[in-house]
């Protein structure tokens, strides 16, 4: 593009933002903790499922002192049923950080902001330009998309180096607009009219800036190569109750999938049916237990991997003494651990099918 019509482009998109951008509770405030906090809920995340999370989260830990003195399970509680459990274990370990090197103050430098656990070149851009007024771009998949539509970019978005292509793009333009309002305008854009599939290219304001759709080939941008298929695991929950109604539940390991959150305990659901998972479960709890196979069944798809889960329960009469992460519940009590929304849905059985439970 040239000067002219950069300064056209952006005075199309902006107008449009300022008239019809999304009204969003972190875009109320330039706090950049409270943006941050925002940022690392987004990702992967639709906006309407982080809205009330955000609030509660901002209740909860009003200041980034705040969140950096928390317990990492209280932590976890809050952020229960959002997924992604990582993304807030990096999020309080970045705001550790920030309250020990820099005083609890957000740096407004690139390197210093990238050298922070879990803060990469996007969210780092993100709490530049909005935080700050810097002129740095965020790229994420929606940016990538509407630019390559708008410059009709070949470059495979699967690709790390195709990124930095966007990157300069969106340089050049952001340098001649409000920082803050051009990167949120052009998310904007991505969510609310840039469809990956069904673009709604006649409410687009900056159509007439748009390669693709001069050239009636919008659904074929972005390129993107294929991801892998997710790998199927099948699994049997089991829910084991004492004498007393209460019921054992184990915590994930402190690294990987889902660390540190609590769960039923699971095994691997083999070909040999009800029996296989009757040895196993008497091998795992260490007492042998009589099972029966409940109607509850629920799928679980994370970005790699698909959880389908059986779900089978039985009641020992000795209770056993709980291993180093175990622990015997009354079911009243479930809802102070932080559980994954696969085993959330399993408490939800419970309660709704052992109503005489403590």
């Amino acid at each position: 593009m040239t000067p002219r019509q950069i300064r056209q482009f952006n005075h199309d998109l902006l107008k449009w933002f300022h008239e019809k951008g999304r009204s969003l509770p972190w875009r109320e405030t330039n706090n950049p903790y409270y943006i941050w906090v925002s940022e690392i809920m987004l990702q992967q995340t639709q906006v309407n499922t982080v809205i009330p999370y955000y609030n509660r989260f901002i209740s909860r830990f009003p200041t980034l002192h705040a969140l950096a003195e928390a317990q990492e399970e209280s932590v976890l509680k809050s952020w229960e049923g959002l997924g992604y459990y990582s993304r807030a274990r990096n999020l309080q370990k970045g705001v550790r950080e920030v309250a020990e090197k820099y005083n609890g103050q957000v740096p407004d430098d690139k390197d210093k902001l990238l050298s922070i656990h879990g803060i990469g070149p996007y969210t780092a851009g993100a709490l530049l330009s909005i935080a700050f007024s810097e002129p740095e771009p965020a790229v994420d998949g929606n940016v990538m998309r509407v630019m390559s539509r708008i410059f009709l970019i070949d470059d495979d978005i699967a690709k790390a180096k195709a990124k930095k292509e966007f990157e300069n793009v969106v340089q050049e333009l952001i340098a001649e607009a409000d920082p803050r309002a051009f990167n949120q305008s052009l998310m904007d854009l991505g969510a609310m009219i840039c469809h990956p599939k069904n673009p709604e290219c006649p409410e687009c304001p900056v159509r007439n800036h748009c390669r693709a759709y001069d050239e009636g080939v919008q659904t074929e941008y972005p390129v993107k190569s294929g991801k892998a298929k997710p790998k199927t695991a099948d699994y049997a929950v089991l829910l084991i109750s004492d004498s007393e109604g209460k019921i054992l539940i184990e915590q994930r390991p402190d690294s990987g999938l889902l660390a540190g959150l609590w769960q039923f305990p699971m095994i691997g659901e083999s070909e040999g049916g009800k029996a296989a998972v009757q040895k196993l479960a008497g091998e795992k709890i260490g007492q042998s237990v009589h099972l029966t196979k409940e109607s509850f069944t629920h799928t679980h798809r994370f970005s790699h991997l698909v959880w389908n889960l059986s779900l089978y329960s039985g009641v020992i009469c000795d209770p056993i003494i709980p291993g180093e992460r175990q622990e015997w519940l009354p079911v009243s009590e479930l809802e102070k651990r932080p559980f994954p929304v696969s085993h959330q849905k399993v408490i939800d059985w419970l309660k709704k099918n052992r109503r005489n439970d403590t």
